[in-house]
């Protein structure tokens, strides 16, 4: 059994230019150890998996989860509206312990 040990760092998130109008949220996220794996599970509501971009680049991992307006054009004219409309991004540092080429997603 190996363990795995993240350095939690208190490092401000830099984050692309959006290319379209809109707001970006951070997701919540959770981060589970099981064994010598690690389960990262992104709570990004609205988005379609094919709308869902995950990647790692040079010790980066990078979520980005693209979300339409939720109102279709027939559905008329918000009298209240609470839940904003927007985008998600996410990116952690991957410490050297981790080992990129076993990175997947679903």
């Amino acid at each position: 059994m190996s363990t795995c040990t993240i350095e939690k760092r208190e490092t401000p998130v830099t984050r692309a230019e959006p290319t379209r109008r809109g707001e970006v949220f951070l997701p919540n996220v959770d981060i589970l150890e099981n064994g010598d794996e690690l389960l990262l599970v992104a709570d990004v509501p609205g988005a379609q998996a094919e709308h869902i971009d995950i990647r790692y680049e040079g010790g980066e991992l990078t979520i980005h989860a693209r979300v339409a307006d939720r109102r279709p054009e027939a559905a008329g004219r918000f009298v209240w509206r609470e839940y904003g409309v927007g985008d998600f991004h996410r990116a952690f540092a991957l410490g050297e312990a981790i080992d990129n080429s076993k990175i997947h997603a679903e």
